[in-house]
């Protein structure tokens, strides 16, 4: 290296100036990026010793100290498959989110996808005296969950944060509304959440950010921080003379006289012809001719053998056989059950609502209480292994998480992008094809977490679902969904029944949404058990057909 001492003095006096301040300009930067480093954790030695794995024993999932799949990092291995896991680490000191920037970030990797399973972190809280790391599970408390989250109808990266009601004192989860959704791929993804003084949250998913909110906002976080001034009296009624209907039926409306409301849908059309050639006599089935009555059947067993059918081939060079019947017509003089035409309602006086009262619950803020953060938590339900977790960040400044995103996630980011098109390019895909894709599909995800969408996010989310797996499809895909975007237009704009939702989606949708405890419920119930008992097993396949006695 240079001796900076000996070349200096050679340089004039204010070249020598500039060099000192870049030199020291240079240090400073790199000891302030240091200090903003608050907690940073690279799973490049194995986590045992530093972090806890939580003992109940409702948590079987084993965590591993292992290598990325292609690349020699290693990180936070979710092992197996259908488990539960827990897993903790104490900070060194609790970390206060009151004042200035704070940014969370980290990387997952779903080396297998992700069908049905969380991949998020929980910030915890300063928990109650005498709490140990052991004791770690869904109900210790945290101030803020973040993170991946995909199962049925949810696909979602998670930002809630748990806040304390300065009027009942209750902690209460206010969601980040409309949050990006999990990428659909199987590289390293960096997640970051930066949290601003100026009462902003930005969520950015490998640099880019997807979402942003205040937390102030009602538009931003349900249910709001910050209550409604006003709320409906829960004590006014409707009158009861209170009429809401906007058209009614015309009073003075008379069915006209050639209304005939018994005049069937259809008719026999009597203009029509049998065709030439028509076999009246021949049945459309027989007998097979080349069949024959199997060697072990036994007439007692298995019933009085009869040849099984097949199509009648003289029907298939004839226009029809059987009983010729007149094909049915659209009868011109149907006209169905009468109806008076609708009015406008005279005495309509509109849609009534409860009249609006103070809120006893409102409180103003100018901040969120945040609740300081004490530990680091990994509390999940998941179908699928393979799930790394890695490079585990909190700073105090977005250019330091920025750092380490350029320099611990993007190189192993682009090893596996470049690797996914050769294998892309080996199977005979299109990168401007599969690229084009991943970006519909996105869009798509977008699309349905729309509110007015929310009865048919099931359906839609299926939809994308099955597209991803068959990248063939997309278009087909795309189709659907507008179809689905325009039910729903029609039926606004139109009227019509509001769409039910099936039993089994509603469920589905249930199970996959967050819980209470905020714990992802993608748990499957197993199938049944096959019964045992031979009559309960379905009777030996014969080659004829059985008469009844």
């Amino acid at each position: 290296m240079m001796d900076l001492r000996r070349k200096i003095p050679l340089l004039p006096a204010v070249e020598r100036c500039v060099a000192v301040l870049l030199i020291a300009s240079f240090a400073f930067q790199i000891c302030a990026s240091a200090s903003d480093v608050i907690y940073y954790e690279p799973f490049d030695e194995s986590f045992e010793g530093r972090w806890v794995v939580s003992q109940k024993d409702e948590y079987e999932g084993v965590w591993k100290h292992s290598k990325s799949e292609g690349h020699d990092d290693y990180g936070l291995l979710v092992s197996e498959k259908a488990r539960k896991y827990a897993i903790v680490k104490e900070l060194d000191q609790v970390l206060s989110l009151k004042d200035g920037t704070i940014v969370l970030q980290f990387e997952v990797r779903l080396q297998e996808g992700l069908e049905c399973g969380g991949a998020y972190l929980k910030y915890l809280r300063p928990q109650e005296a005498g709490w140990q790391p052991k004791e770690f599970d869904n109900s210790s408390p945290y101030s803020i969950m973040f993170g991946p989250d995909k199962c049925g109808s949810t696909n979602k990266v998670h930002f809630i944060l748990k806040h304390k009601n300065p009027k009942s004192g209750d902690y209460v989860e206010h969601h980040l509304k409309y949050p990006p959704s999990v990428p659909s791929d199987k590289l390293s993804h960096v997640y970051s959440a930066i949290l601003r003084p100026d009462n902003e949250v930005s969520i950015l998913i490998d640099g880019e950010e997807k979402k942003k909110g205040n937390f102030l906002s009602g538009d931003d976080f349900e249910p709001p921080l910050v209550p409604a001034k006003t709320i409906p009296d829960p004590d006014d009624k409707k009158p009861e003379d209170w009429d809401e209907r906007a058209k009614i039926p015309d009073p003075e409306a008379v069915k006209p006289d050639d209304w005939d409301e018994d005049a069937p849908m259809e008719i026999e059309d009597e203009e029509a012809v049998k065709p030439e050639g028509w076999l009246d006599d021949e049945p459309e089935e027989i007998d097979d001719p080349d069949a024959a009555k199997p060697e072990d059947w036994d007439d007692e067993e298995d019933g009085e053998w009869e040849a099984p059918k097949i199509d009648n081939p003289k029907c298939e060079v004839a226009p029809g056989c059987g009983v010729w019947k007149r094909p049915m017509k659209r009868n011109p003089a149907y006209k169905g059950k009468w109806h008076a035409p609708l009015i406008d309602n005279p005495n309509y006086k509109g849609i009534w609502k409860p009249q609006e009262i103070p809120n006893p619950d409102y409180f103003e803020l100018e901040k969120p209480d945040f609740e300081p953060i004490a530990a680091i938590g990994i509390e999940i339900w998941t179908m699928q292994d393979g799930i790394l977790f890695d490079n585990i960040l909190i700073a105090g400044d977005e250019k330091s998480a920025e750092s380490y995103r350029l320099t611990a996630w993007k190189p192993k980011f682009e090893d596996e992008k470049e690797k996914q098109k050769a294998e892309e390019a080996a199977a005979g895909l299109s990168d401007g094809l599969s690229d084009f894709q991943k970006m519909v599909f996105d869009i798509l995800y977008k699309i349905g977490d729309i509110p007015f969408l929310d009865a048919y996010k099931p359906k839609i989310i299926d939809l994308i679902e099955k597209g991803e797996k068959q990248p063939n499809i997309t278009i087909g895909v795309i189709v659907s969904v507008v179809i689905v975007i325009l039910t729903v237009l029609f039926r606004i704009l139109f009227g019509g029944k509001k769409p039910v939702v099936k039993a089994s989606e509603t469920n589905t949708d249930a199970s996959a949404e967050t819980s209470d405890n905020q714990e992802s419920h993608g748990e499957k119930e197993n199938e049944d058990e096959k019964e045992d008992d031979a009559a309960a097993a379905p009777p030996r396949k014969r080659t004829g057909t059985r008469r009844d006695q």
